[in-house]
């Protein structure tokens, strides 16, 4: 009991564990027909009572920090996993008699949980081979040298992706701003703009623009994004610069702002060409194509192409742990307690949004959706909750079924179609600034910046923030755009 007892000991809650009780669970609750089966080709469509679990866990992750931060400081392992089994055991309840559970669900769990170690293994590389960058100097956090940081951050994104521009810069923008009174805001418009919209430019930039480039569309179409891009980034990061002008000047009791020769060293650059490889990775993985699959029965697949982008990133992650001397990673207060609070608290969100995502997948075209701006808002507003990239393909899927369209393609090459792929984009990037949970950055970030001494705003407080300052700026770009 004593050893029990210490395998659910809060933090020491280890992930392999968790995965393997919870497969356990599934077996014991459905010995004769979890996994067997097609895998969803029945047309299984769960009842709508079965995203409980899904809105339990939202409500877990934006009360308990507010109302028990304590308690849900030291439990929040066994929160998520106490909702994913609440999840599963409701999935199993709802299946009709006559129909396995792995019939009705198990392709989805499959997919699901792949995308899942996809994402932790993408999110946990980056973030080991960033930890091993240590960028110092003369970082003063005036206002033009945060937004510098910002921009050159909002840059970046589109380049080596959100994850990977905003766990390279977050550790120099706290450092820079260690002595202000207010930091907060700082972080908050760095998870608008670095983590979510700057990275609207290209595949590598956002998740879901990656889907949709293994879906077939053109790697450069991202660039018609532009123009919605540097409206939004011009705006907020204007709004930013005027708010933070304003807040340095009331902490410095209105001195001038003086302009400052700033010097920048940097340490353990040779985790750069470790941070392209994971980007050359991830492009490799779109670009490559082999026939031969691996069968995991009934269920799906493994791809050739994303296991080897896996592996690679793996290894690369293994090197940089191996190679950068301890002394820089201490310098940088690196620990794995941020990727283990996302490891922990995803796995519950990815698990009870499976039937969520049914749900849309089936029902999605009763929603009415005709026009761009429908979709740039339902997308955006359900990336804000649910995970942007499944999202994404759900509603290219929904737009594609509707419009007669076979091919995600097809979607480029005419005015209507196209204009509809549009507003799914960029509803699906840039709405993942709107909660925490947008995107797997915005939690990684918070949890960096609380690691750091820096008190963030609760879940519902930020989506106070995102809704005054975003909302506005997306509905100008639906008026323009869509």
């Amino acid at each position: 009991m004593g050893n029990f007892s210490r395998f659910f000991n809060g933090r020491n809650l280890h992930m392999p564990g968790l995965l393997l009780l919870m497969l356990s669970l599934m077996l014991l609750l459905a010995p004769s027909s979890v996994f067997a089966g097609g895998g969803g080709g029945i047309g299984f469509v769960p009842p709508v009572w079965t995203i409980l679990p899904f809105v339990g866990i939202l409500l877990s992750i934006a009360l308990f920090p507010l109302f028990a931060h304590h308690f849900w400081e030291h439990n929040y392992p066994k929160i998520s996993f106490a909702w994913l089994v609440v999840a599963i055991v409701m999935m199993v309840a709802s299946v009709p008699a006559d129909v396995s559970f792995g019939a009705a669900f198990g392709a989805k769990f499959f997919v699901t949980y792949e995308e899942y170690i996809a994402f932790i293994i993408l999110l946990g590389s980056l973030f080991i081979i960033s930890g091993g960058i240590y960028i110092s100097g003369d970082l003063v956090g005036t206002p033009l040298l945060n937004s510098i940081i910002i921009l050159i951050g909002s840059l970046m994104a589109s380049i080596i992706g959100t994850t990977g521009a905003a766990m390279l810069l977050i550790r120099p923008l706290m450092r820079a701003n260690e002595k202000r009174d207010s930091q907060a805001h700082v972080v908050l418009f760095f998870i608008f703009l670095v983590c979510n919209i700057g990275g609207a430019l290209t595949p590598i930039g956002d998740p879901p623009l990656f889907l949709g480039f293994l879906q077939g569309i053109p790697f450069e179409w991202t660039l018609i994004l532009i123009p919605h891009w540097a409206v939004a980034i011009f705006i907020v990061l204007g709004v930013f610069y005027a708010m933070d002008t304003y807040l340095y000047r009331r902490e410095t009791k209105g001195a001038q702002i003086a302009p400052q020769k700033v010097s920048i060293k940097i340490e353990g650059g040779v985790n750069f060409l470790l941070l392209l490889g994971v980007v050359g990775l991830v492009i490799l993985s779109g670009v490559l194509h082999f026939e031969t699959t691996i069968a995991v029965g009934s269920l799906g697949v493994l791809h050739i192409p994303a296991l080897i982008r896996d592996g690679g990133q793996i290894i690369l992650a293994g090197i940089s742990l191996w190679i950068t001397p301890q002394a820089i990673r201490q310098a940088n207060q690196f620990n794995f307690e941020p990727i283990k609070e996302v490891a922990y608290l995803f796995i519950g969100i990815f698990t009870t949004m499976i039937p969520a995502l049914m749900l849309l997948n089936a029902r999605g075209g009763e929603l009415g959706l005709v026009t761009p701006a429908h979709y740039f808002w339902v997308t955006g507003f359900l990336s804000s909750f649910l995970d942007n990239a499944p999202t994404y393909l759900t509603f290219l899927y929904t737009a594609m079924g509707s419009l007669g369209i076979p091919t995600a393609v097809e979607m480029t090459k005419s005015a209507g179609p196209e204009a509809i792929l549009t507003g799914i984009s960029a509803g699906a990037v840039f709405m993942g600034a709107m909660t925490y949970i947008g995107n797997g950055p915005n939690f990684m970030v918070k949890a960096i910046a609380e690691a750091g001494g820096i008190r963030m705003p609760s879940f519902f407080g930020y989506l106070m923030y995102s809704s005054v300052i975003l909302l506005p700026v997306f509905l100008l770009i639906s008026l323009i755009f869509f």
